[in-house]
């Protein structure tokens, strides 16, 4: 941290409008009330929610979450969550729908209309279009005797005492509450769906997850010419100058086949130069290469190599096929590159 952004972090409060008791006491306001309005939800997990779900889990097209203002911010949170955790989703923009986007809901589609008040002039506009399609209607508010609660099919109420807003203006308590029905959906659907961290993984490919459940060895080891490889009649002076060209901490040693015999490794070269009597220049690599080393396949997952190296306390491993020949190899270098540790 430099010296400006300490000096930033350690300022006292100096300004006259800002007195760090009343800010700590509208925080822990504004906690309590969303809080509140949380726990009032269980009691709403109720028929209403079942019936809910069962319309987006039979859903043979896309369940289209649709809301304005702060409830569309929300409605884009949760649709990309349903994306995300195995029920097809995508957000639509209401006012967009009155000008064409309507066209991007069809009879396999299931709606969600979120609308805190729900008199939401531009869902108002479109939803009657969908009632006469057919489309199933799903709608969130926190009015149930609103004309939206009264058009869906499924009204899930998320109504709250009080906003957060101490002038019961800004939309603050409601949307969290919106925001959390939204997630209780999401995720019993993906238990309902039996959906799994890989089927996570699938949607998440450049995400942590993604590239610890998806990337293999093979997508990350040196071949071909990259591979550190040598004879086992070579010395030790040209096992040094094949792990000087590969660059990856140790070499292969091959019979003919390329089948693998042993392997030679930063750490044995050290201990070959302690030695006083390895000449390095007559010494055949395999008097002194490690026999039966740690050896990995190339469909393996890329954090299968990394857990090995990590248990076994080294620093670069061979990818050997199953008849035992080298086809492959990576360090610690390469599975940092591809951001699996």
């Amino acid at each position: 941290m430099n010296a400006r952004l300490k000096a930033v972090a350690t300022m006292p409060l100096t300004n006259p409008m800002l007195d760090a008791a009343t800010l700590k006491r509208s925080a822990i306001t504004v906690i309590d009330t969303e809080a509140r309005a949380i726990e009032a939800l269980k009691n709403r997990i109720d028929d209403a929610f079942l019936r809910a779900c069962q319309l987006m889990f039979e859903c043979p097209g896309r369940v289209i979450v649709s809301g304005m203002g702060k409830s569309g911010h929300i409605a884009r949170k949760i649709a990309a969550t349903l994306a995300s955790t195995g029920t097809p989703a995508f957000f639509v923009h209401p006012g967009e729908a009155s000008h064409g986007d309507l066209g991007m809901i069809t009879q396999k589609d299931v709606v969600l209309a979120l609308s805190n008040s729900g008199e939401t002039d531009e869902l108002l506009t479109i939803l009657p279009v969908i009632k006469r399609q057919g489309i199933p209607l799903i709608v969130m508010t926190g009015n149930p005797n609103s004309s939206l609660a009264a058009m869906g099919d499924v009204h899930l109420d998320v109504s709250v005492p009080a906003e957060a807003c101490p002038l019961g203006l800004a939309p603050t308590a409601s949307t969290t509450a919106a925001l959390v029905m939204g997630d209780a959906l999401a995720i019993a659907l993906l238990e309902a769906r039996g959906f799994t961290d890989e089927d996570f993984a699938r949607s998440h490919p450049s995400g942590t997850l993604g590239r610890r459940l998806l990337l293999h060895i093979s997508d990350i080891m040196h071949v071909g010419d990259q591979i550190p490889c040598i004879d086992a009649d070579a010395n030790l002076s040209a096992a040094l100058m094949e792990m000087t060209r590969k660059g990856l901490g140790m070499t292969a040693i091959v019979d003919a086949q390329q089948r693998l015999l042993g392997v030679f490794t930063d750490g044995d070269l050290r201990r070959a130069v302690d030695n006083k009597n390895v000449d390095l220049r007559t010494t055949p690599v395999t008097a002194l290469m490690t026999v039966q080393p740690k050896t990995i396949g190339g469909d393996k997952l890329a954090i299968e190599a990394a857990r090995l190296m990590e248990a076994h306390k080294i620093h670069a491993l061979l990818v050997v096929s199953t008849d035992n020949r080298v086809v492959g190899a990576l360090n610690i270098h390469d599975l940092l590159r591809a951001r699996v540790v």
